[in-house]
């Protein structure tokens, strides 16, 4: 019992701490501003703000609830623990050790959240993946780290859409993208982008022979158009004719676009709406929001401070490793964090990597 009551002792200081740096109180007066515009009448005639709003308000609620509960929670273990006797109730004491350590786990989980202090760690997010080097290896690994990140999302409760999605020739896919839906969805995953590593005897060649092929993942920020502002003589657009499945009106009309940025150089192209506006629309957002996640990877104050420079190099140096022959291992470059439960790994148990990515973003 000693142990248990000197676990949860720690757990009340950390957690009390971590109250005080949040400072609740001041978040609930911002809630309470935020729930009294949500009640004024005429509130959703603007949508995109009112939406904005309706998250903001949603996200401060949930900090504010989960911290509360977690404090809750600790001090009710705190009492259960002079109420307990492990000799003549060993159940309970068992489930008390049961409860400490779910305790810690979610505050854990808590925790980590407070290391996401950038500006669109809240935001929604999109993934996509894109096969690299290593022919039917690589479409076939693209698709493999897909299901990895589903699987991260499905543990986390958060909900997947898919926006597109392109098929390879024998096996895995060319690319795909999807949507994420849930809290911090762009904190957690940002440390993910990247180029991965496969390494492994090859399923698709004949000779037995062992493989290394190479795919890369995108992480992006789902952002509103109106929240940074790009200059229209920036821009260069086309249009061309847009193939693949969509209806009649997509394959008969030029609707598809092609965006470039000029100072940056990235280029952009959009062709799964079925309207050439909705696709500029959709390519500007995209466009956006890589601005964004290159503005924070390189650490500069605007968007505008983007060159060149910032956007090349994309199938550089990989980021993490997956090592299925002649040994077992995932090992990420950036922190030198690994494991030999590759299966694990594949199947979605991320939490390790991408707690010690954001850890080490801040030390």
């Amino acid at each position: 019992m000693q142990e248990i009551k000197e676990r949860l002792a720690l757990l009340k200081v950390e957690t009390e701490k971590s109250v005080k740096h949040l400072n609740l109180p001041a978040k609930e007066k911002i809630l309470n501003k935020l729930e009294f515009k949500m009640s004024a009448e005429g509130f959703w005639d603007d949508q995109k703000h009112a939406q904005k709003i309706s998250r903001d308000a949603g996200h401060l609620r949930n900090v504010i609830e989960d911290w509360k509960q977690l404090a809750h929670d600790v001090q009710n273990l705190i009492e259960l623990t002079e109420m307990i006797d492990p000799a003549t109730d060993p159940e309970s004491f068992e489930q008390l050790q049961n409860d400490v350590t779910e305790t810690e786990k979610n505050h854990n989980k808590l925790n980590i959240e407070l290391y996401m202090a950038g500006p669109y760690d809240k935001n929604e997010a999109v993934i996509s993946f894109h096969a690299g080097t290593g022919g039917t290896d690589a479409a076939d690994f693209a698709e493999m780290l897909m299901r990895m990140y589903l699987r991260y999302c499905e543990h986390r409760g958060w909900k997947t859409r898919q926006i597109d999605q392109s098929p390879a020739a024998e096996a895995g896919i060319k690319s795909a993208s999807f949507k994420v839906e849930g809290s911090f969805a762009y904190g957690y995953l940002k440390h993910e982008n990247g180029v991965h590593r496969l390494v492994r005897i090859s399923p698709f060649n004949s000779g037995g022979t062992r493989e290394t092929s190479f795919a890369l993942v995108e992480i992006l920020p789902d952002v509103e158009e109106s929240e940074i502002e790009v200059k229209e003589e920036d821009i260069k657009w086309d249009v061309f004719r847009a193939g693949g499945a969509g209806g009649q009106s997509v394959n008969t009309a030029d609707s598809a676009v092609r965006l470039t940025h000029s100072p940056s150089g990235i280029v952009v192209t959009c062709q799964n709406e079925r309207s050439q506006l909705q696709n500029k629309q959709q390519a500007m957002k995209t466009l956006k929001a890589k601005l964004i996640a290159l503005q924070e990877k390189h650490h500069l104050d605007t968007i505008h401070e983007i060159r060149g420079e910032h956007t090349q190099h994309s199938w550089g140096n990989q980021i993490r490793s997956y090592v299925l022959h002649p040994y077992q291992m995932v090992k990420d470059h950036r922190t030198n964090f690994e494991t030999n439960q590759v299966d694990k790994v594949l199947d979605g148990d991320l939490d390790e990597f991408i707690e010690a990515s954001l850890r080490s973003d801040v030390s």
